[in-house]
């Protein structure tokens, strides 16, 4: 974990992001100078990872306002929800952008003072919070998910819900790392999750850096490896989680939960309180975010599929509750009922 670059940091009032749109080829940070290249970074997933993305639009945010502040407190709090609403329009599924910005606008409107200067030190200060908040909800579930791994386990995992996904151990990953950390042997097989191949580029460079046992697979191998016995465990991260424990997640997704549940292999999903909309009832009611058809005519730079070929490129499916085992979150592994037991635990 020590060896791997930072997702996102802040430093003195100026925002860098890791540029994962490079790895695992080359470590590149960029500044991020303007709300638009915010935007653009979350469009392009040069950031990406729910987590992750909640923290970069509260940064984000910052950047935008951060040479506002000479306005009266009325025009900056309509400058702060207006590049609020802009970040978020970014990202639609990722419900923790739209969590992290509505904290941001909520604090703004909270605040008492005067001078706009002032309300941006509040912000400031609030995003940070949610950046340290990030790191701590990752460890603890880590904390919760890690007795799951037993010693000789074969567990697998989709697309990338590491330490790369968010600023601290990852979701999915928090749990293997903290197993092996603790010395339990056991093997990672990550789905390199077309068409971007974030399992690929991200999350076996992610664990193999870190001395974990990973093996790479296509995507379509994972009914052939679940049926070998290979596999004891599968936990992914989400992006989404509805009111009634439906998953919305990295598309592939659903395909990894019904092999899973043919086989008789338990699947988790691991997902902090920033991920569980209670104000979505069921998955039917998340927006799907479609993304360009060039990345899946093309494979990297070199077209793959024949010109004007018609596309369908979703970047989420959503996964039912009756094919979840339980949900990983920083408070407990939650499990069905889960309209009850998440209004339990989270309408507190």
């Amino acid at each position: 974990m020590s060896d791997l670059p930072q997702t996102l940091r802040w430093n003195e009032g100026e925002f860098y992001l890791l540029d994962q749109t490079k790895l695992p080829l080359e470590v590149i940070e960029e500044k991020q100078e303007t709300a638009e290249q915010v935007w653009d970074s979350i469009l392009q997933l040069k950031v990406r990872g729910a987590p992750a993305i909640g923290v970069a639009g509260a940064y984000g945010l910052l950047v935008a306002i951060q040479n506002k502040t000479a306005l009266e407190k009325t025009d900056f709090l309509k400058e702060v929800e207006a590049k609020a609403d802009f970040l978020e329009s970014a990202r639609p599924t990722a419900v923790n952008l739209k969590w992290a910005l509505d904290r941001m606008v909520k604090s703004a409107n909270a605040f008492s003072g005067d001078d706009s200067t002032a309300m941006y030190k509040n912000l400031e200060e609030e995003a940070i919070r949610i950046h340290e908040e990030d790191v701590q909800l990752c460890l603890k579930m880590g904390i919760n998910g890690e007795p799951l791994i037993k010693e000789g386990m074969g567990v697998m995992t989709h697309c990338n819900a590491g330490a790369l996904a968010t600023t601290g151990i990852g979701t999915a990953t928090a749990p293997m790392y903290l197993a092996h950390q603790n010395g339990v042997q056991f093997r990672v097989y990550s789905n390199e999750t077309r068409p971007l191949l974030q399992g690929a580029r991200l999350t076996s460079w992610e664990l193999q850096q870190s001395g974990l046992d990973v093996t790479l697979l296509t995507d379509n191998m994972a009914a052939h490896i679940m049926s070998q016995g290979l596999i004891d465990l599968v936990i992914t991260g989400t992006d989404r989680v509805a009111a009634n424990g439906d998953v919305a997640n990295k598309i592939g997704t659903h395909g990894v939960a019904i092999l899973a549940k043919h086989f008789g292999i338990p699947y988790y999903v691991a997902c902090p309180y920033s991920t569980i909309d209670l104000n979505s009832r069921e998955g039917k009611e998340i927006v799907i975010e479609e993304r360009k058809a060039e990345e899946v005519t093309h494979f990297g730079l070199c077209r793959t599929a024949p010109e004007k070929m018609k596309v369908r490129n979703p970047a989420f499916d959503v996964t039912p509750n009756e094919l979840v085992t339980g949900l990983i979150t920083e408070k407990a592994i939650i499990k069905s009922p889960f309209s009850e037991n998440l209004s339990k635990e989270y309408l507190k």
